[in-house]
């Protein structure tokens, strides 16, 4: 099957929820996660930039902004578990167990793509 370009660019005019109904039915605790989520995101990428700068273009490795960046990452982390009531170390306690789970004592390329823990 072709599809055409104004084919798909339909499609996703039809299937998108409009912004007037996100907006519309949108609590203030809602926007404010998704404040927290996409700033999270954000800050993602201008870690993922600064290493990049580093590890591609052999640029020095600007402790200064990693800093910055992981400061930033922190606070937008802490509002999203503000925003849903939890806290640090729950988080941490269930990434542990995630982990443990998928591979054991010493992490193994078999192990990561087997995923353990996603198994029922």
């Amino acid at each position: 099957m072709t599809v055409t370009e104004q084919q798909h660019s339909d499609m996703v005019r039809q299937l998108s929820k409009p912004g007037a109904d996100i907006i519309s039915e949108m609590t203030a605790q809602q926007a404010h996660l998704l404040h927290m989520a996409v700033g999270v995101s954000g800050e993602a990428g201008e870690l993922l930039d600064a290493v990049k700068k580093h590890v591609i273009y052999g640029k020095p490795l600007d402790f200064d902004n990693m800093i910055e960046e992981l400061g930033d990452l922190e606070f937008y982390m802490n509002g999203v578990r503000q925003a849903l009531c939890l806290g640090r170390q729950r988080i941490l306690e269930a990434n542990m167990k995630k982990l443990a789970k998928r591979y054991g004592a010493k992490y193994t390329n078999v192990a990561a793509q087997e995923r353990k823990d996603k198994q029922s």
